[in-house]
């Protein structure tokens, strides 16, 4: 049946019931490949929520890599992770009203108005319970290893992941900045116990995670200096409270591409040292912290960067995992190396806090309507995108959703940045 997109943001249903239907973008196994075959509206049953379980109408999503992967296929399948669905609803970032709440949802009614966090874990897990949903067995990242996200009328979530909507921000605004957002947050306040007085050297300031992490920075007191790939987002980085950036075009010699001759290395580790010396001209220092999510290509400057008993703490690889760096830098000047994974329900609440206060604000790049996601994913996966895509679900135009003046003008940044 052809769903009617035009009639996305009409619900025939009041607050506490659920339509039969919906409409969402799913990805099937056997359609996997290029976002924009992969990608198919389909009219989808509403599910029911189940105990400590949330039906919550998305007014408006966000856009990750992560679904550009589970469209792909690649590097496994997203059916791999629930196997018992044959369809995947992907999204990792929403906002939207709270529809229907299941047993034992105590905190949240329908009406309230929320944004989520895309962390998952059983309740049954004692993980949970005392050390950190995050080492659960159980853990799986909502929209990308579930099912049932952001990308359709509705989506199930658990009681847990809610958030309170910060009243200032539109409903794009407000579904743009989660899952970047709270990894950067976890990433230096919690696991490098970032401080003021701090040096921090921050890779790809101008992306999702670094734009965050700048304004983190500045917040708690420390100075940072962003790598950018262009004097336009160096100039970003700076508005967001960067002391300086460098150019990385200007070390482009740097980069470890794996296979080096030894007359390469040698070349390649004269370039890391002028960068070192670079960033220890724009911070008056070396780092305390190198803020890593590049890895292959950079990992092994950023283990030489860092300061004695200096941290380098990474949440991802975006140029490959295999890293190959010269580790005497690590063990004789006993440096750290931190592994950071998303984030927990409290640490996304302390830092939406931030956000309700203006303390932090997202930075958005461009809103797209629900006719567009499978678009949308196409363009980050061509890397013809230009910073982080809202996709309006329930909203029928930019601006709606705010309740509340904002404690500064603007409440979000508008800027064309990228890693």
């Amino acid at each position: 049946m052809a769903v009617d997109l035009t009639q996305v943001s009409n619900i025939d249903a009041e607050p506490g019931q659920l339509p039969p239907t919906m409409a969402a973008w799913v990805i099937r196994q056997e359609r996997e490949g290029e976002p924009l075959d992969a990608f198919q509206v389909e009219e989808i049953e509403v599910p029911e929520p189940g105990a400590f379980e949330v039906i919550v109408r998305v007014m408006a999503a966000g856009v990750n890599f992560n679904n550009v992967w589970a469209a792909l296929g690649q590097p496994v399948s997203v059916f791999r992770y629930h196997p018992d669905e044959d369809h995947h609803i992907g999204g990792s970032d929403a906002s939207g009203v709270v529809w229907k709440v299941g047993p034992g949802v105590t905190r949240w009614h329908p009406g309230d108005e929320v944004v989520m966090h895309c962390n998952q874990a059983s309740y049954e897990d004692p993980e949970v319970h005392g050390l950190d949903p995050l080492a659960a067995p159980s853990q799986r990242i909502w929209g990308y290893e579930t099912s049932w996200g952001s990308f359709a009328q509705f989506t199930k979530v658990q009681a847990q992941q809610l958030l309170p909507k910060p009243a200032h921000l539109s409903w794009e605004e407000a579904a743009s900045y989660g899952l970047t957002y709270f990894t950067a947050y976890r990433m230096l306040i919690d696991r490098a116990r970032l401080q003021s007085g701090h040096r921090v050297l921050i890779w790809g300031a101008a992306g999702g995670l670094g734009v965050f992490a700048t304004q983190l920075c500045k917040g708690a007191g420390a100075e940072c200096v962003g790598v950018v790939s262009s004097p336009e987002k160096g100039r970003l980085v700076e508005q967001l409270g960067a002391k300086g950036f460098i150019d990385r075009s200007e070390f482009a010699g740097m980069m470890k591409r794996g296979g080096e001759s030894p007359e390469a290395e040698k070349a390649r580790f004269a370039v890391s040292r002028a960068f070192a010396k670079r960033v220890r001209e724009v911070l008056g220092d070396a780092p305390d912290i190198v803020f890593e999510h590049v890895g292959k290509a950079t990992f092994p400057t950023s283990v030489f960067c860092v300061k004695p008993f200096g941290k380098v703490v990474i949440c991802g690889a975006t140029s490959g995992y295999d890293l190959d760096f010269d580790v005497r830098y690590l063990w004789m000047r006993q440096k750290e190396i931190l592994g950071s994974h998303f984030a927990n329900a409290w640490e996304c609440n302390r830092a939406n806090a931030l956000i309700e206060e203006s303390l932090v604000r997202p930075v958005l790049w461009r809103t797209m309507t629900f006719d567009q996601v499978a678009e949308a994913h196409q363009l980050m996966h061509e890397n013809k995108h230009f910073g982080k895509i809202a996709i309006l679900v329930g909203a029928t135009e930019e601006g709606q959703g705010r309740t509340a003046p904002s404690p500064v003008d603007p409440p979000a940044i508008r800027a064309e940045v990228g890693a």
